[in-house]
């Protein structure tokens, strides 16, 4: 059984909840690493905790937070993290099959529950292509000059 991270931060805590509730109704583990409360709190320590996780697991991940952007913004200074704000789900498909996106980002202000349902699913069953996109994939992390 695949573990899903996932995190939010006060913004994002409804969604979050609802996510993992339809995570594991389709047989997947979860692992929160918070926030579990509405109180007002700083979305880079929750970002940087679920991407520890998953580079430490090569698994993947969900992050939300009022837009997506913070989360979106602080997942990708890691080195091993693919994130990915998603709006639609064909940003969902195109982020798997082209980015091989490890990192899910919703913005529970703007997203819809039905559609952030429907836009995490596509995430979860869609494989990354490979082939030329590996390429591209390999270039993303900045060479060290010779």
């Amino acid at each position: 059984m695949e573990t899903i991270h996932i995190a939010c931060d006060h913004a994002g805590l409804e969604l979050k909840e609802t996510l993992k509730a339809a995570l594991e109704a389709r047989g997947f583990s979860t692992c929160d690493h918070g926030t579990n409360s509405r109180e007002s709190c700083d979305y880079p320590q929750y970002a940087h905790a679920l991407c520890a996780a998953v580079e430490a697991e090569n698994g993947r991940g969900i992050l939300i937070c009022g837009t997506g952007i913070g989360m979106s913004i602080a997942a990708n200074r890691h080195a091993g993290i693919r994130a990915a704000l998603c709006t639609t789900e064909l940003h969902a498909r195109f982020t798997r099959l082209h980015n091989d996106a490890n990192v899910l980002c919703l913005g529970a202000r703007v997203t819809g529950v039905e559609l952030a349902l429907a836009i995490m699913h596509v995430f979860l069953d869609t494989a990354f292509e490979g082939g030329r996109h590996q390429r591209r994939i390999d270039q993303l992390n900045p060479q060290p000059a010779r």
